[in-house]
């Protein structure tokens, strides 16, 4: 006669998870976007319903939202608190500029993405935290951006929205807080260029440099700080005799 607790192991043993399908298996790994481009969603890792697909075992599914076009986003992420809409709103960009209607918002987005070469992005959330009490939402929001040109690269972007709504479940202002230098570093290209010469570059100087360093024995600050001081020194001396040479 099996004791309760054994009869409880044996029903946790019995009633375990049966093992995954090859396709579910797929459908619940958490990739991030492919870097080249989605094109019209044909990609399988990177279209709005692979997404919610990949997320709907494992992330709470209204507080994943991935659409195509601003607009559509905006609307999907207050579907799932059951917030309204009106026409006006505080939207604060980053604090470069402040638009008191949603048709600005959206027409300033359709503007600046067309000038900035961007032809389509792709919207995700991610970490999305509602907080009742104070009638605010905010998110991590993940942009997929590709462009107009195969000159200017496609890139991933990253920017923190927080949304604040009234008694009446009203949204009544966003503010969007994210790194514009990088943005635009991005944008151009130079973001881009600028992690691979850190990648192939410096890395492999640097590390050069630490190997020989720490072979010498003498790693403490004062030799670190000596160094910071004669290396510039030694280039501006070897550029000063080949100036004179010259």
């Amino acid at each position: 006669m099996c004791t309760e607790t054994q009869a409880l192991r044996k029903r946790s043993q019995t009633g375990s998870a049966p093992e995954l399908s090859a396709k579910e298996k797929e459908i619940k790994s958490l990739q991030p976007y492919a870097k080249s481009p989605v094109g019209l969603f044909t990609a399988k890792t990177t279209s709005p319903k692979i997404i919610l697909q990949k997320h709907d075992k494992t992330d709470a599914r209204k507080y994943l939202v991935a659409q195509a076009g601003l607009e559509n986003f905006i609307r999907s992420i207050v579907a799932a608190l059951e917030l309204k809409l009106p026409n006006t709103v505080r939207f604060n960009m980053n604090g470069q500029g402040v638009m008191q209607t949603w048709e600005d918002v959206y027409m300033a987005e359709k503007v600046y993405t067309q000038c900035l070469g961007i032809s389509k992005r792709i919207y995700q959330t991610h970490a999305y935290t509602h907080e009742p009490e104070r009638k605010l939402a905010y998110f991590i929001l993940e942009e997929h951006n590709e462009r107009s040109s195969w000159i200017l690269p496609g890139f991933d972007f990253y920017v923190l929205v927080f949304c604040y709504y009234n008694d009446n479940k009203e949204v009544t202002a966003v503010d969007v807080q994210y790194d514009q230098m990088s943005f635009f570093l991005h944008c151009m290209g130079l973001a881009q260029v600028h992690a691979w010469f850190v990648e192939h570059v410096i890395t492999r100087i640097a590390i050069t440099w630490a190997n020989a360093f720490h072979m010498t024995g003498l790693v403490n600050p004062f030799t670190f700080t000596l160094q910071l001081i004669l290396f510039p020194a030694l280039l501006m001396y070897c550029w000063g005799v080949m100036s004179t040479t010259a």
